[in-house]
C-alpha cells in the first residue's frame, strides 16, 4: 500500500502545488477542496451516465419482466427471449453503470494521502534525496510511541517540526534554501491545527475532532439522499435493505478512515461528501429517472415507427420490381 501512496503521490503532489501556487492562495486546505471540486467537475459527464444507464435498466426490466410472465417456466426459452431483447435494444447490463467516479475518487484519495505524507519528495519536488535522508533522520524524537519503527510520516514530521530541527539539519549539510522552501509550506488549517495531525492522537473534544464529525455527516447525506431516491424509484424490499446496510457502512468507515490518517485527508472526505450531495441531487433534478424514461420512451417510439417505415418502404421497392 506504501508503494501505491509513493507512485499516486507523485502526479498528485504535482497538481495540488500548481493549484497552491496559482488559485489555492497559497493554502494546503483550500488546494485540497479545489482540486476535489476539479475532479467531481470532471466526473459529471461520467455521473450522468451512470444516472442514464440507471434509468435504461429499470425500463429494461418491466420488460423483462413481461418475458418472464410470458414463458414462465421455461427457463432456457427466457434466456434467449431475454439476450434477444438486449441485442434489440442494444443493452449491455454489464455497462448499465459506471465504475468509473468511483476508481477515480479512490485513485484521488490515494494520491493525496502519498502527497501529505511525502511532502518533500511529491509536494516540494526538487530537494535532493541525501537532504531528505539527512532531514527525516532527525526527527526520530517527534515521532508518536506507537509509530517509532514507521517511516510514512517522516517526511511529513519534518515538515511540522522543521524550525525545531533547522540548525542541526544546517550543521550536516542541508542547504538553507531548502530549509526555507519547507518553512514557507503553510501546512496549518487556519491556524487551528496541521492537516498532518491525526485525530486519534488528541483528546476529545479536540478542535481537529470537527474533521471526522463533519466527514461522516457529509457522508450519510450523500448516501440518505441516494437511498431516499431509490425508494421513491420503488426499488425491491431486499435491494432497499442492502443500501441501508451500505449508508451505514459507508458512514462507519468514512469515521474510522479520517479519525486514523493525517487531517490533510479528512478536509479531501468532506469536500468529497459535500460536492457530491450537490452533484447528486443537480444531477437527480435535471435528469430523473421519470424525466430519462420519459425520453427513452419517445426514442424507442420514433426508432420503432423509422424501422417499421424502412420496412414498408422494402416492401414497396420490391413490388415495383
Amino acid at each position: 500500500m506504501i508503494g501505491l501512496y509513493k507512485v499516486l503521490g507523485v502526479p498528485f503532489g504535482f497538481l495540488l502545488k500548481l493549484i497552491y501556487e496559482t488559485i489555492g492562495f497559497g493554502n494546503f486546505a483550500i488546494s485540497i477542496v479545489l482540486l476535489t471540486l476539479i475532479a467531481r467537475l470532471i466526473l459529471i459527464p461520467s455521473s450522468i451516465h451512470q444516472q442514464k444507464g440507471m434509468a435504461k435498466t429499470q425500463r429494461m426490466q418491466s420488460k423483462i419482466r413481461k418475458i418472464q410472465e410470458k414463458y414462465a417456466g421455461d427457463q432456457r426459452r427466457i434466456q434467449e427471449e431475454t439476450q434477444a431483447l438486449y441485442q434489440r435494444e442494444g443493452y449491455n447490463p454489464m455497462n448499465a453503470g459506471c465504475g468509473a467516479p468511483m476508481i477515480i475518487q479512490f485513485l484521488i484519495l490515494f494520491g493525496l494521502i502519498g502527497a501529505i505524507y511525502y511532502p518533500l519528495s511529491n509536494f516540494l519536488r526538487g530537494i535532493p534525496a541525501a537532504e531528505i535522508t539527512t532531514l527525516t533522520s532527525l526527527i526520530t524524537s517527534f515521532k508518536p510511541t506507537n509509530m517509532a519503527k514507521s517511516t510514512i510520516m517522516d517526511e511529513l514530521l519534518v515538515v511540522q517540526n522543521i524550525r525545531e530541527i533547522a540548525a542541526e539539519a544546517l550543521s550536516k549539510g542541508v542547504s538553507q534554501a531548502t530549509i526555507d522552501k519547507i518553512s514557507a509550506i503553510n501546512f496549518s488549517f487556519f491556524g487551528l491545527f496541521d492537516l498532518g495531525d491525526i485525530p486519534k492522537n488528541f483528546k476529545f473534544p479536540h478542535i481537529i475532532w470537527a474533521i471526522p464529525v463533519l466527514s461522516t455527516v457529509s457522508t450519510l447525506a450523500s448516501s440518505l439522499y441516494s437511498m431516499i431516491k431509490q425508494k421513491d424509484q420503488q426499488q425491491n424490499a431486499a435491494a432497499a435493505k442492502s443500501m441501508g446496510c451500505m449508508t451505514v457502512g459507508m458512514a462507519g468507515l468514512s469515521l474510522w478512515f479520517v479519525v486514523s490518517y493525517p487531517a490533510g485527508i479528512g478536509i479531501y472526505w468532506i469536500a468529497s461528501g459535500l460536492f457530491g450531495f450537490i452533484q447528486s441531487v443537480l444531477i437527480g433534478h435535471f435528469y430523473s429517472p421519470k424525466k430519462v424514461l420519459a425520453k427513452l420512451m419517445v426514442e424507442e417510439t420514433v426508432e420503432r415507427r423509422s424501422r417499421e417505415n424502412n420496412i414498408k418502404f422494402a416492401a414497396k421497392v420490391n413490388e415495383e420490381k
